[in-house]
């Protein structure tokens, strides 16, 4: 490990910021013209979700974006980073632009502007247009690209003259490994890996041509991907343990990075993919295109929360059952694997969270020093955040647990600094709390704490700011030198 006597810090011009998502935290699911997303159906779907919780109000952003984006002011945020809602903007997916979509978002970035908060912008957070699923299929066809581009395209040319960071994609990997391999996600399908593969496929293409078209229309923009990145660790010193972390970056990390910094798959990958059948079927000129937005991509988005430990897997080893632990009952969580390659141990030098999720502040400062060493890219820290049961009384939350979260994940950060790595954001996530996806309101991961919860009628929806405001308010204001 890397020591140095002396830290030199975060950048001067360092973006401290927080994040979210659209359908976890606008709600408005049908006003001003809104068209379904496929998250709106998918949620309908009884035991989909814990308690069957749904995004139609969530915390309605859509109406308190003033009051929230003053809060962000208060606290000193640097870069607030959103996703912008597809269906919004295109209620079929492709078609007839919905013009109350577009000035929405354009109040947000205004809002954001006059506090000079920098507006850092996801094109796609997983809320894909219903409409698109039930014309071909959404990502499953190949059709969705020019129909991604198109919806891109419309952003570039309304935002681009305020917007600066752009973002194509979150989580590329987790839409559609839990889209098409778990049935976690929508579509809902289960071990289809020959269909995992060509819709992963297809969404890079989908990234590579937006990243194009933007820099056509605005050259000086900054774009990345941001990618859930999970560092692995051999879990001992067998070389078939350190030859299954191996199997597990290619096809579990590099298999995404590889093609937004390189343009191309991991060829170890590949070959595993063609012996079973597996592989996406590329187009003539897909390559020249993904190395073409290889070329332009200005950073690498990092999602961190927890890395992973990895083990050889015999062939008739545990196989992956996509149980999760979805309630907070710490424990609950199964080890999962992949026959013949490797399994995923739980790390017993760690501790976790109540959802069985690694908490590793050293994980942060490894992603940042693979993706220096791998790929020399500028790296945006899209999110890292706690998810926890706060508890609000008498109008206050003590979230010392959040505090400490945050704090050691920073002192690492601050060390990939140090270590040459140009990091040049740090969103958390997240800035409010919100809809947890599959597990409801009761995971908590704001810096304010929203009056609802899993009943779709309860709560005031009033804001509470918790003493990690305070906290990250005095961290933000000394570039990261008070934790």
């Amino acid at each position: 490990m890397m020591f140095f006597n002396e830290s030199k810090g975060f950048p001067k011009d360092f973006l401290w910021g927080s994040a979210s998502a659209a359908y976890q935290i606008e709600g408005a699911y049908l006003e001003d013209g809104k068209g379904m997303s496929n998250w709106d159906q998918f949620v309908r779907i009884p035991g989909k979700t814990f308690q069957g919780t749904t995004g139609d109000k969530a915390v309605d952003f859509y109406h308190h974006y003033k009051e929230d984006i003053a809060l962000m002011a208060e606290m000193g945020l640097k870069t607030y980073r959103f996703s912008v809602s597809w269906p919004r903007i295109l209620p079929d997916g492709n078609g007839k632009v919905n013009e109350a979509g577009l000035q929405f978002y354009d109040n947000v970035i205004n809002e954001l502007l006059k506090y000079d908060i920098e507006p850092m912008v996801t094109i796609y957070h997983w809320d894909m247009p219903q409409a698109l699923e039930d014309q071909y299929h959404g990502w499953e066809s190949r059709r969705i690209v020019d129909d991604f581009v198109n919806y891109a395209n419309v952003l570039f040319r309304r935002y681009g003259d305020r917007v600066k960071y752009w973002i194509t994609m979150n989580e590329q990997n987790v839409f559609t490994s839990m889209g098409f391999l778990s049935g976690k996600h929508p579509p809902g399908k289960v071990d289809d890996r020959k269909t995992f593969y060509q819709a992963n496929h297809h969404a890079n293409m989908a990234h590579a041509k937006s990243v194009i078209a933007l820099k056509k229309l605005f050259p000086d923009a900054k774009v990345g991907a941001s990618f859930a990145y999970s560092p692995s660790y051999a879990y001992d010193r067998k070389p078939e343990n350190a030859m299954a972390k191996a199997d597990f970056d290619d096809l579990e990390n590099y298999f995404w990075m590889d093609v937004y910094a390189y343009g191309r798959y991991p060829r170890s990958a590949m070959q595993f993919l063609d012996s079973r059948g597996w592989a996406p079927e590329m187009k003539a000129g897909d390559e020249a295109v993904l190395k073409e937005a290889a070329g332009l991509i200005d950073f690498m988005g990092v999602n961190y929360y927890q890395s992973s430990v990895v083990e050889y897997n015999p062939p008739d080893g545990v196989g992956t059952t996509y149980a999760m632990n979805n309630t907070g009952k710490k424990g609950t969580a199964k080890i999962q694997g992949f026959p013949g390659l490797y399994k995923r141990p739980q790390n017993e030098f760690l501790p976790t969270t109540d959802w069985d999720w690694t908490i590793d502040p050293m994980g942060i400062r490894m992603c940042c020093r693979e993706i220096t060493s791998r790929y020399d890219l500028p790296i945006v820290i899209s999110e890292n955040g706690l998810g926890a049961f706060d508890q609000l009384e008498d109008g206050k939350v003590h979230d010392p647990y959040r505090i400490a979260y945050l704090k050691a994940h920073i002192e690492e950060l601050k060390k990939a600094c140090d270590d040459g790595c140009r990091v040049i954001a740090y969103c958390t996530w997240s800035y409010t709390d919100l809809l947890s996806w599959l597990n409801g309101y009761q995971k908590r991961y704001g810096f304010i704490y929203v009056d609802r919860d899993e009943d779709e009628n309860s709560g005031t929806l009033n804001r509470y700011k918790k003493d990690s405001f305070e906290w990250y308010k005095q961290v933000i204001s000394s570039n990261g030198e008070k934790l």
